[in-house]
């Protein structure tokens, strides 16, 4: 006998039971009912965060022990897809054996401003990057039989205000920046869930929108899951199930239950959609029926080396004068509060509590073998005193190189606000200045959710390592990277600027009045700086090594499936290395607007010392495409694109053409067409033209006329002196053409 499909399940089901299914239990669970058990969802993304007794969503209570991951700030530097499968696998694995069926993960937000306060769990400023690594979380994770939930969809990219901002975006940014992550993840992973997120979207909730939730995830790109709410997203239980959201969480203590079954029986809400809901509760308890094993478990050794070696890949060397790396013998001071006391995952909802947890001062003692002074230098909350200052000097003096450890404090940066400013703490900062005047062979380590300013001591210490939050083994992966055991691979997912003025959401965040205006559109992160020409501390895609890469015989061919690009690439170097190849397009004499430059594809390519390979990377045709107002649909424009290969937006080793056919459009013409687009259109441009090319008195007549007139609407043309068409004749005209 097979096993009923989850409509028919569904339909055997009252009214109630099937409201009671498309809503909690409780806050991590959900309803039973005939022939469907519970399930528990839990947060992630970067560890599983199962509570053991009291439950929140905010961190305060209590959960069980599990690997915590480097959270998305770091795996988003590994720029290293098969790493995130690895580590999604592993996720997957200690939540089935904890006997979770869905997994809150991952988050693809982009980065739109460095002050947001949970950039700690987005991957990155470029929709590309965030897409291709989101996708690879869900589909390792799904491997093991529990889902994802992709979030928060969509344009959650703010703390301030985040239950009821209205994110107002034009329709371009908003399908070409901050949805194309999501459409990625979507398409390749097909992710169990996405949950929607708490804001409006151009004065929609997300949670009520049909456009969104079912007109764009499930009609176009065929999103076959299930919607869930942010905990506590759901302002109207009835327009949200009508636009699509299936899954109510948490529980509302059958409140908004009883809301579905009112409507259901006024004829508010046609019964059909309950079931839709109903049944897409139904599969996904299936799944996760099917992926369950009570006798699951998982190797704590293993899933412990594996976050040592993601957070390793994740470490971002941003300068090197030539002090790392550091020999085993090398007489160092370690200074800074967190090496000690190390802050290795973000405030909030997604605090994992760690089967192990590393700290770098420790580390580094055991891999030297030496007792490595060390001073404190401020507290945690940053704050440093006369004291802590004057034992960090001393212990500076007497070292030939100082590792400071410097960071932003939790207090600083958390879900639920934003931060206020870039900076380092103050008491930091002073006190650099004055380890830096003791010994200026200072190597400064950073550890941080989002970036800081830089630019007020980049320029005078040798060599500045970007060490985000790096999960349990970020203490063992930071003293790798030091010493050489780990050459350095990580490269930035979003840019440092020289000051938060220079930032292209500057002066449109966080908004007022509930409202946020995207103001500066397309032009986000590296797209603003490279598009402007404009100084920056370091560069999205950034990143050094302890060896050297050298690429040569770049070559690009455009095909039917995009762009394929061919290179040879050689460690010129001395040591083993990895270099993230990245590919950038740009089309100059573009019709609409755009980037200097987009990341299109990249490649992590490790290389033993000396060694060269061949290397191709393949830009998917659709990746070309850009948002076509004018017909609603994504549209390759066609010509010659510029593709340059390097290693960073700005770090640009090669570049070369390659002659892309584009897609042909038919925009319906109108009398508010304008005539340029008239005579360009390949039907009516000919007899236009013919009918307006007679006599002196034409309007074509004048080359300097027709230039000033290309962009005037045809219709108000008709009937001054030397048009030669009148308006019947053109109202036939512009329907053939459109017929043709």
């Amino acid at each position: 006998m097979t096993n009923p499909t989850p409509e028919e399940v569904a339909g055997s089901l009252s009214v109630e039971q099937k409201a009671g299914l498309t809503s909690g239990a409780d806050f991590w669970t959900t309803k039973e009912a005939p022939g469907v058990p519970s399930i528990m969802l839990t947060d992630g993304p970067h560890g599983v965060r199962k509570q053991d007794e009291a439950s929140d969503h905010l961190g305060l209570a209590g959960s069980v022990p599990a690997t915590c991951f480097p959270p998305a700030v770091a795996l988003g530097s590994s720029f290293d897809e098969g790493l995130l499968v690895r580590v999604g696998t592993a996720l997957g694995e200690e939540a089935r054996a904890e006997g979770v069926g869905v997994l809150l993960g991952p988050g693809v937000n982009i980065k739109r401003s460095p002050l947001c306060g949970r950039n700690f769990e987005y991957l990155s400023e470029d929709p590309l990057l965030s897409g291709v690594l989101g996708a690879a979380l869900v589909n390792g994770l799904q491997s093991q039989g529990v889902g994802g939930s992709l979030k928060h969809f969509a344009a959650n990219n703010q703390e301030t205000d985040r239950m009821r901002v209205s994110a107002d975006i034009d329709e371009r940014p908003l399908r070409e920046i901050y949805l194309r992550g999501f459409q990625r993840v979507v398409q390749d992973a097909q992710p169990w869930t996405v949950m929607c997120s708490y804001n409006r979207i151009n004065g929609t909730y997300a949670s009520q929108d049909p456009w969104l939730l079912t007109t764009v995830l499930r009609g176009e790109w065929g999103f076959k899951g299930l919607v869930v709410s942010d905990w506590g997203a759901v302002v109207d239980r009835v327009a949200s199930l009508s636009a699509g959201l299936d899954l109510e969480m948490p529980s509302s203590s059958g409140r908004t239950d009883a809301e579905l079954v009112a409507a259901v029986a006024a004829g508010e809400l046609d019964e059909s959609v309950l079931n839709t809901a109903a049944s897409r509760v139904v599969a996904m308890v299936q799944k996760a029926v099917a992926g369950a094993d009570s006798s699951a478990t998982y190797d704590v050794e293993a899933h412990k080396t594996l976050a040592r070696d993601a957070a390793a890949a994740s470490v971002v060397l941003l300068k090197n004068d030539g002090v790392l790396p550091l020999a085993l013998s090398a007489s160092v001071a370690v200074v800074g509060h967190v090496a000690q006391d190390p802050r290795y995952q973000g405030a909030g909802s997604s605090q994992i509590n760690p089967t192990r947890l590393e700290n770098a001062l420790a580390e580094i003692r055991s891999l030297t073998g030496t007792d490595v002074p060390f001073a404190a230098g401020y507290g945690e909350d940053g704050e440093s005193t006369a004291e802590q200052k004057a034992e960090a000097v001393a212990a500076a003096s007497a070292a030939e190189t100082v590792l400071l450890f410097l960071g932003v404090p939790a207090s600083q940066e958390s879900e639920g606000f934003d931060r206020e400013h870039l900076e380092l703490p103050a008491a930091q900062l002073e006190l650099l200045e004055v380890v830096l005047g003791a010994n200026p062979r200072t190597v400064v380590i950073l550890s941080n959710g989002g970036v800081v300013r830089l630019s007020g001591f980049a320029d005078r210490v040798p060599a500045i390592i970007e060490g985000w939050l790096l999960g349990q083994a970020g203490g063992g992966a930071i003293a790798q990277v030091l010493y050489g055991v780990v050459n350095p691979s990580g490269r930035l997912a979003e840019t440092i600027p020289v000051r938060l003025e220079d930032t292209a959401a500057f002066g449109n965040f966080p908004g007022e009045h509930g409202h946020v205006r995207y103001g500066e559109g397309l032009m986000v992160g590296y797209r603003w700086y490279d598009s402007r020409n404009m100084e920056v501390s370091f560069p999205f895609g950034h990143g050094l090594s302890y060896t050297t890469f050298e690429y040569s015989d770049a070559s690009a061919v455009a095909n039917d499936a995009g762009i394929t690009v061919a290179l040879t690439l050689t460690n010129t170097g001395a040591r083993a290395g990895a270099e993230v190849v990245q590919v950038y397009t740009g089309l100059a004499a573009s019709a609409v607007s755009r980037a200097k430059r987009e990341l299109k594809a990249f490649n992590k390519v490790h290389l033993a010392a000396g060694e060269s390979r061949t290397v191709e990377v393949s830009v998917r045709r659709e990746d070309l495409a850009y948002w076509d107002t004018r017909v609603s649909g994504w549209t390759v424009e066609g010509g010659s694109y510029t593709v340059e290969v390097g290693a960073s937006s700005r770090d640009i080793r090669a570049a070369v053409s390659a002659d892309v056919t584009g897609d042909v459009i038919r925009v319906p013409l109108t009398v508010d067409s304008s005539i340029g687009e008239v005579m360009a259109h390949p039907v009516a441009g000919p007899i236009i033209t013919a009918a307006m090319s007679g006599g002196e008195t034409s309007l074509l007549a004048d080359p300097s006329i027709l230039k000033m007139l290309a962009s005037a609407p045809i219709g108000r043309m008709m009937g001054f002196p030397g048009s030669g068409v009148e308006p019947e004749q053109l109202e036939q005209l512009l329907a053939a053409a459109n017929a043709s």
